[in-house]
C-alpha cells in the first residue's frame, strides 16, 4: 500500500508539475484527503505523512533539475519507489532475523515508565508535615499518561505479531508479561484511604515509612526487570521481600494498640498491604512468566477497521468542523497552498523547501506546532552549522557518504524523543547528499531563508484557520475522562457479582478509563503552550478537574484490585441495602454530571445525594467478625471513598463550563485549588 501511494504520489507530481493552475488545487485536495485517511487508524495517519512527504521531495528532486523531467517522465518516480522499496526490504529480513527485537524494546519501556510511576507513587506516603501532596498527585498523572502511551504501545506491538503466530512460546511469555504489566499498573493505581490523612495519624510512626520503601524498592525492581529484557539477563527479585515483611509487621503493632479511632485508618492499610503483597507476587512472576498460568480471556481489542464501510464510517464521522482532524487536514492544505503560491510570488532559490518545512512544523493544535516550529528552526541551523563545517572538513565524496549514514541513523534514533537533535541530523544528510550530485553551500541559505518562510505560514495558519484552542474542546474531554471512568466503575460492580475474571471487557474498560485520563492531561499540557489569553482561566480549572478525575481513578483502581473478595449474596449491609444497587446508584450519578459537562448544562447540587450514600456505605456490615466482614467492610471504605467525590467532582465540573451548582455549596473551598493549579502551572513540562 505504501509503494503504491509513493508512486501514484510521484507520478501526479511529475505530471501536474509543470501546469502550477492544476498543480495548485491538487496538492491541496491530495492534502486534505491522506491527512483525513488519518481518522481510520493511526498505520494510516503514517502512510498518508509519509506520502505527502515524498511528494514535496519529489517536487524538490525535479526543481534540482531546472523544473523538467527531461522526457523521461518514470526515471524519478522509480527511483524513489526504488529506494523506498529497498529500505522496505531491508526491513523486512531485519524483522524476519529478528522479529521480537520490537516487543521486546517496547516492554522494556513499558516496565521503565511502570518503575518511575511506582517511585513517584512512593513518595506519597512520606510522613511529612507541610509536603504539597496535590502537586505531587499531578506529576503522577503526567507519569499515568506516560504509563498509559506505553502500554498501549506494547499492546499494538504484541498483537501485529499475534496474527498467525498464537502458538508461539517466546511471543507467548511477552503477551504474559504484558498482563502482569496491565495488573501492576492497576494495583499501583490504588489509592485506599487520602494520604494527608494516613500521614496525620501515623505520623509518629514508621508504617509509611514502610510503605514508601517497599513500593521504592518495587518501582526499582521494575527497571531492572526493564534492563533484564534489554540485555537477555536473569531477572533477579528478592530486594523487597523483607520489606514487604516489615510493612506487615508494623501493621500488626498498630493493631495491638487497639486504639478505635484507628479502626478505619488500619482497615484500609491492610488493604494496602494486601495490595502490595499481590504486586509483590506479580514482580516475583516476572522473572519467569511462563510458569504463569494462563488467562482464560488472552485476547486484545482489535482497533483496525474490519470493511471499506467501517472505513468509510471512520471518516465521515469526522467530516465536520468540530473534528480536530477535519480541521487539521483543512489547516494544513491551506498553508501547503499558501506554501506554493508564496513560492512562485517571489521565486525563492530551492522554494520549495517552504513546503517541506510546513508539511513537518504544522500540527493539529497551537501548543504541538508552537514546540516543533521552535524546535524545527533551532535544529535547522544546528544542521547546517554542522553539514557546513562537515563538507568543508571532508570534501571527499565517499565520506560525505559515509556523514550521510551516520547523520541518518541519527535522525532514527532521537526523531520521537529529541526533535532537536533529529532536524539536524536529518539537515546534514541532507546537505552532504546535494553536496553529492551539486553544491551542497549553495543549499545552506536557501534552506534557512526557506525554513522560515515555511515556520510563519505554519504558524500563521494554526491561528488564524480553525485555530483548535484546546480550551474549547476542555470541557468535552474532561467529559469522556469522567464517562469511562463511570463504565470502569459498573464493570468493577459487574465483576463482584459475577465473580472476578480479567476478560476483554473488564480490562477494556479499564484502559479506556486511563486512556481518557491521559488524554485530559495532554490537552491540558497543549493549553499551557497557547497564549495566554487563549487559555489561562480554562487551564486552571482544567488542573483543578483533573485532580479530582484522577483521585477518583485511584478509589476504582483499588475497588477493581479487590475483585473476589465478596460474593453478590455478601454485599447487603446492616439494614438489608445492597451496596452494589448502591454503588450504581453512584454511577448514575457520574454519568448524570458528565452529561451535563458534555453539553454545557448547569449541574445540580449532589450534596444531598452523596450525603445519602454515604449513609449506606458507613453502616456496619451484618456478619460476624471474621475475614469476610472484614473484606467488606474494606469494599465499601473505597465506595465510601468514590462517593465522596460527588461533590468535588461536581465542582470542579461547574467550574469548568463556568456555571454555578444548581444549589449553592457554600462549603467548596477553592483555596487548596488555587495553590494546586499555582505549583502545576509552574512546574508542568510540555509533554504529559
Amino acid at each position: 500500500m505504501t509503494l503504491i501511494c509513493f508512486l501514484v504520489a510521484s507520478s501526479s507530481v511529475e505530471l501536474l508539475f509543470p501546469w502550477p493552475w492544476l498543480f495548485a488545487p491538487g496538492l491541496a485536495l491530495s492534502a486534505f484527503i491522506f491527512i483525513m485517511l488519518g481518522a481510520v487508524e493511526q498505520r494510516y495517519a503514517t502512510i498518508a505523512s509519509a506520502t505527502l512527504i515524498l511528494s514535496v521531495y519529489s517536487m524538490i528532486n525535479i526543481e534540482q533539475h531546472g523544473g523538467t523531467t527531461d522526457g523521461n517522465f518514470w526515471h524519478q518516480p522509480l527511483l524513489l519507489v526504488g529506494g523506498a522499496a529497498w529500505y522496505g526490504l531491508i526491513s523486512v529480513i531485519w524483522c524476519a532475523l529478528f522479529s521480537r527485537q520490537p516487543v521486546k524494546q517496547s516492554m522494556a519501556q513499558l516496565y521503565r515508565e511502570l518503575g518511575e510511576y511506582l517511585i513517584i507513587k512512593a513518595t506519597l506516603f512520606e510522613p511529612l508535615r507541610g509536603v504539597d501532596v496535590e502537586s505531587r498527585r499531578v506529576a503522577l498523572a503526567r507519569q499515568n499518561g506516560r504509563v498509559v502511551t506505553a502500554l498501549n504501545q506494547a499492546k499494538e506491538m504484541i498483537f501485529r505479531r499475534l496474527e498467525g503466530q498464537r502458538g508461539s512460546r517466546k511471543l507467548n511469555r511477552y503477551l504474559r508479561l504484558y498482563f502482569i504489566a496491565q495488573d501492576i499498573h492497576e494495583r499501583v493505581s490504588a489509592s485506599h484511604y487520602p494520604y494527608s490523612a494516613l500521614a496525620e495519624t501515623f505520623f509518629h510512626h514508621d508504617v509509611l515509612f514502610r510503605c514508601q520503601r517497599l513500593l521504592d524498592q518495587q518501582g526499582r525492581a521494575c527497571k531492572r526487570l526493564a534492563k533484564a529484557l534489554l540485555l537477555r539477563q536473569p531477572f533477579e527479585h528478592g530486594q523487597s521481600e523483607q520489606a514487604l515483611e516489615d510493612l506487615r509487621a508494623s501493621i500488626v503493632y498498630l493493631r495491638a494498640q487497639r486504639k478505635p479511632e484507628w479502626t478505619p485508618l488500619l482497615r484500609s492499610l491492610q488493604a494496602l498491604g494486601r495490595n502490595l503483597a499481590t504486586l509483590e507476587d506479580q514482580l516475583s512472576s516476572a522473572h519467569n512468566p511462563d510458569a504463569v498460568a494462563d488467562q482464560k480471556d488472552a485476547s486484545l481489542f482489535d482497533r483496525s477497521p474490519r470493511s471499506f464501510k467501517d472505513v468509510w464510517e471512520r471518516i465521515r464521522l469526522n467530516l465536520t468542523a468540530g473534528s480536530p482532524t477535519f480541521r487539521h487536514a483543512l489547516r494544513l492544505s491551506t498553508a501547503l497552498l499558501v506554501g506554493y503560491g508564496v513560492l512562485h510570488l517571489v521565486h525563492p532559490t530551492q522554494g520549495y523547501w517552504i513546503l517541506l518545512t510546513t508539511l513537518f512544523v504544522c500540527r493539529p493544535n497551537f501548543g504541538a506546532t508552537r514546540r516543533f516550529l521552535r524546535q524545527r528552526i533551532v535544529g535547522t541551523v544546528l544542521g547546517l552549522l554542522v553539514g557546513w563545517a562537515l563538507i568543508s572538513l571532508f570534501p571527499d565524496p565517499l565520506i560525505q557518504s559515509l556523514i550521510a549514514v551516520v547523520a541518518g541513523v541519527t535522525f532514527f534514533a532521537n526523531r520521537e524523543k529529541h526533535y532537536v537533535i533529529a532536524t539536524a541530523a536529518i539537515t546534514t544528510l541532507v546537505l552532504s547528499s546535494f553536496n553529492q550530485v551539486g553544491d551542497g553551500f549553495d543549499l545552506i541559505l536557501p534552506r534557512l531563508i526557506d525554513t522560515l518562510i515555511g515556520a510563519l505560514i505554519s504558524g500563521l495558519a494554526v491561528f488564524f484557520i480553525l485555530p483548535d484552542w484546546q480550551g474549547r474542546r476542555l470541557h468535552k474531554v474532561a467529559a469522556t475522562a469522567l464517562t469511562n471512568s463511570t463504565l470502569y466503575l459498573r464493570e468493577i460492580i459487574h465483576q463482584y457479582e459475577a465473580g472476578k475474571q480479567d476478560d476483554l471487557a473488564y480490562r477494556l474498560a479499564r484502559r479506556n478509563a486511563h486512556n481518557a485520563d491521559a488524554a485530559l492531561s495532554t490537552v491540558l499540557a497543549n493549553m499551557l503552550q497557547e497564549p495566554g489569553h487563549y487559555r489561562k482561566k480554562d487551564a486552571d480549572e482544567g488542573f483543578r478537574f483533573l485532580v479530582v478525575s484522577h483521585t477518583l481513578l485511584g478509589y476504582l483502581s483499588a475497588l477493581g484490585a479487590h475483585r473476589g473478595a465478596l460474593a453478590a449474596k455478601e454485599s447487603n449491609t446492616e439494614n438489608g441495602v445492597d451496596i452494589y444497587a448502591a454503588a450504581r446508584r453512584v454511577a448514575d450519578r457520574f454519568d448524570t454530571i458528565a452529561d451535563s459537562l458534555r453539553l454545557r448544562q448547569t449541574i445540580d447540587d449532589p450534596k444531598a445525594e452523596q450525603s445519602a450514600l454515604m449513609a449506606i456505605f458507613e453502616q456496619e456490615p451484618a456478619a460476624a467478625q471474621d475475614d469476610a466482614d472484614d473484606e467488606r467492610r474494606v469494599i465499601q471504605t473505597q465506595l465510601l471513598h468514590i462517593s465522596r467525590q460527588l461533590v468535588p467532582m461536581s465542582e470542579a465540573a461547574a467550574r469548568l463550563i463556568a456555571r454555578p451548582l444548581e444549589t449553592p455549596n457554600e462549603e467548596g473551598s477553592p483555596e487548596k485549588a488555587e495553590k494546586v493549579v499555582k505549583n502545576v502551572t509552574e512546574n508542568v513540562t510540555e509533554r504529559p
